[in-house]
């Protein structure tokens, strides 16, 4: 490979990394005529999806899986094929679910398209959630208000919202109550119209929290939904509701379901392999 100024030439026999070559060129270019930036991560995730079978397909489906958060915050390009496959379902579809092991982006994305929708006010609020399951510790009484009370439990997505856009923004939406914190127990006998909800670590809500969930869902809104089946906190004795919700409602075609797997983690790399490990104890 060599580069030099504005040409890049790759030099290779083999007819087949010739035209991966040319079709990460031409995807590149179709990128940056749209408007985006290319960075590593977009070459990388241009390359996982065209290595997969199917090269068209993958090719027509990164061209539009990408999250541009307006004002000239932060873009969000798929790492994988599960991914991109992720992205392109969140804006097909008005409930997504989203499930697969720790630091495989599924609550990133979540937040990120999430913020893309309220930032340029195609939905009025964000409302995010989770049921209130603690992972094996008693924590015992937490002092302050509701928001305070909720707020170790929410700060996966804080942490989401603050790697995307500046802390202030992340205030001042809250303060305007564009962004609201919902416990899952205060949903009941609600509407949410015009709104985008995420409920987090849904593997820890009972098949009658899965349900009053989902049935709040109102005009013009969207739910995500995301969890990892491996890390249910819940008695023995209840089921999960979201593993009893993958069950019934898979064959709903106007739902979406994205399955990610240790392929598709993007924390550290270490990450991958100890969830490699564990998957290899359980089989």
């Amino acid at each position: 490979m060599l580069c030099r100024g504005n040409e890049l030439t790759v030099g290779s026999n083999d007819e087949a990394v010739q035209t991966l070559f040319a079709q990460i060129v031409s995807q590149l270019r179709e990128t940056l005529e749209g408007g985006l930036d290319a960075s590593p991560d977009t070459v990388v995730a241009i390359h996982d999806a065209l290595k997969c079978d199917g090269c068209e397909e993958t090719a027509e489906l990164f061209k539009d899986a990408f999250i541009k958060i307006p004002n000239g915050y932060t873009q969000v390009f798929p790492r994988s094929y599960n991914q991109a496959c992720y992205i392109g379902g969140l804006s097909r579809k008005d409930i997504c679910f989203c499930v697969g092991p720790a630091g495989t982006g599924k609550t990133f994305i979540a937040v990120a398209y999430a913020l893309k929708e309220i930032l340029t006010r195609t939905r009025r609020k964000l409302v995010l959630t989770r049921p209130v399951v603690e992972a094996g510790e008693n924590l015992g009484f937490l002092p302050g208000d509701l928001g305070q009370k909720i707020n170790p439990y929410l700060r996966p997505l804080y942490d989401a919202m603050e790697a995307l856009i500046p802390v202030e923004l992340v205030k001042r939406l809250e303060e305007n109550g564009t962004i609201e914190i919902a416990p899952l127990a205060y949903m009941r006998g609600r509407s949410l119209n015009n709104s985008i909800i995420i409920l987090d670590e849904a593997q820890n809500t009972t098949k009658e929290q899965m349900k009053m969930f989902l049935t709040r869902i109102g005009e013009g809104s969207k739910a995500i939904i995301t969890g990892d089946t491996t890390q249910i906190d819940l008695p023995r004795k209840a089921e999960s509701g979201l593993l009893h919700a993958l069950q019934i409602l898979g064959s709903i075609e106007d739902i979406q379901f994205s399955y990610l797997n240790a392929h598709d983690v993007v924390r550290n790399r270490l990450v991958k392999r100890i969830i490699q490990a564990y998957e290899e104890e359980n089989s």
